[in-house]
């Protein structure tokens, strides 16, 4: 290796496992620091359900007894994880995202002209 470069090795915690997120949420805290914090937006899932029973066997779902009652009228958000980032980190995730975006948008380009 050249006396011109500097090589960054990479340390993964024994517990890192990427997540998907469809959204974020956060803001300025009074540190002055961003705060983002990642969720996963999904359907509201039933705590309990009960469902008849008909000559021995499961039957059909009793539509009354669902837990809790508004689920189906529900969404989740999930946090899982989050970030807190001072002014000058907050400007280079921005910069690397942005470089990111603008080269899936050309992929997306090339193919949409195919």
């Amino acid at each position: 290796m050249s006396k011109d470069t500097i090589k960054c090795k990479y340390i993964f915690d024994e517990d890192y496992n990427p997540l998907y997120v469809n959204g974020a949420q956060g803001g300025i805290n009074n540190l002055g620091e961003i705060v983002v914090n990642f969720y996963l937006e999904r359907n509201a899932l039933p705590k309990s359900q009960t469902f008849s029973v008909e000559d021995g066997k499961m039957g059909k779902e009793r539509l009354d007894a669902i837990e809790p009652s508004d689920f189906k009228n529900s969404f989740v958000r999930v946090f899982q994880n989050g970030v807190v980032m001072n002014y000058q980190t907050a400007k280079e995730v921005h910069k690397w995202l942005g470089e990111h975006i603008n080269n899936l948008e050309n992929i997306i380009d090339a193919q949409n002209k195919k």
